[in-house]
């Protein structure tokens, strides 16, 4: 795609579960990750990151140990536990209807209405 968006409200937390539900990841490595399945559309600011990352660890939904970066440099991996997989699972199904009914409105033509 190669032009960026900005993530709607609350989608973020959606976005990092899905990232970390791939693979554990470390802070950086979700900012990448969400990069590299958006497709280069969804930048997110460490600014942003980082704090929803400690309230999803304390909701319960992800949780974090230390470990060592590809840099060798100590780094907090976070995983997906499986109250945050069901939170996926339902966030991205609401998210889902959400953009199938905007999508119905926007292609309805004035012959339809």
């Amino acid at each position: 795609m190669g032009k960026t968006t900005e993530i709607l409200p609350g989608t973020l937390d959606m976005l990092i579960l899905k990232a970390v539900s791939l693979r554990p990841l470390h802070g950086y490595g979700v900012l990448v990750r969400i990069r590299q399945i958006s497709n280069q559309a969804l930048n997110i600011p460490q600014g942003s990151l980082y704090p929803a990352l400690n309230r999803l660890e304390h909701q319960g939904l992800v949780i974090s140990e230390w470990g060592q970066s590809d840099n060798n440099r100590k780094a907090k991996y976070y995983t997906v536990t499986v109250a945050g997989r069901r939170r996926l699972r339902e966030d991205a199904a609401g998210w889902n209807r959400l953009a199938e009914a905007i999508a119905a409105a926007l292609n309805t033509t004035r012959d339809e209405v």
